[in-house]
């Protein structure tokens, strides 16, 4: 099994993502080595992608924008995301079975 996600003590929970930009659609593509794989439709440019995998993200866990924030990976496809106000098996839900 695969741990793409991390719980916090506080709360927190960091996920650990590979992005493939400028895909055909916005979805979850399953697994990639120790990351969630996430095909972007957004195009890597002046941060667009990261704007729409912080969207994605808050939408699917129906959370608020700013409840998502990228903590590394500005310019690279290995990301790493933090998250609150969520649960974990709400995150676990993401990855495809």
């Amino acid at each position: 099994m695969s741990i793409w996600w991390r719980l916090a003590a506080d709360g927190r929970i960091t996920l650990t993502l590979h992005i493939q930009p400028g895909a055909k659609k916005t979805e979850v593509a399953g697994l990639h080595g120790e990351a969630l794989k996430i095909r972007l439709a957004a195009p890597p440019v002046d941060g667009k992608a990261n704007e729409a995998l912080i969207k994605f993200v808050a939408e699917t866990l129906r959370l608020p924008k700013s409840a998502v924030s990228l903590k590394s990976g500005q310019s690279s496809r290995h990301k790493v995301l933090e998250i609150v106000g969520t649960t974990p098996a709400a995150v676990a839900e993401l990855a495809p079975k």
